[in-house]
């Protein structure tokens, strides 16, 4: 990216296309490195069924593109939703934009007809943690080892949503 993020820039959130995919490999093999998926298995997740897909992206006042500084998604099947994935460039971090990603994926699962959203955290990452408690997600079992290659446990998480009238 040749952009880097900054707390003072406007932002808004949108829904992913098969456009963003140079963007989303890019912030997916910076921000998880040995465990990030692979080109293929996103692009295949944009495109799937029953998900939503959203990006963070930078809002420019001197006319040049935006640029993508974050994106997460979610499944839902019926009443029952997962978080996929989330992830910000570093410097995105610590200025409200995960909350306000989190906050439009757990819309958009409501919108897709979810009554309860899981989704698993790394057990190192307590700033993530500590984001999901406050957004009502508790904690509901481990998956040992679960996060590859480091062998990283997760933890598994659960909100219930409230209806979308």
């Amino acid at each position: 990216m040749s952009e880097t993020p900054q707390a003072s820039v406007a932002t808004r959130i949108r829904p992913a296309t098969s456009a963003d995919l140079d963007a989303l490999w890019q912030i997916e093999s910076t921000v998880f490195a040995d465990s990030a998926w692979s080109r293929v298995s996103l692009a295949e997740e944009l495109a799937a069924e029953h998900r939503s897909y959203l990006v963070l992206e930078t809002v420019p006042e001197d006319g040049t593109a935006p640029a993508v500084w974050g994106y997460g998604g979610v499944f839902v099947v019926g009443a029952v939703g997962d978080v996929q994935t989330i992830g910000l460039l570093s410097d995105a971090r610590g200025a409200g934009n995960g909350r306000r990603l989190m906050e439009a994926l757990i819309a958009a699962a409501a919108t897709r007809g979810a009554r309860e959203l899981f989704l698993e955290v790394r057990a190192d990452n307590p700033v993530a943690h500590a984001l999901y408690v406050s957004l009502g997600f508790a904690e509901i079992g481990v998956r040992p080892r679960y996060y590859q290659p480091e062998g990283v446990d997760a933890i598994v998480m659960r909100a219930e949503l409230k209806e979308n009238r």
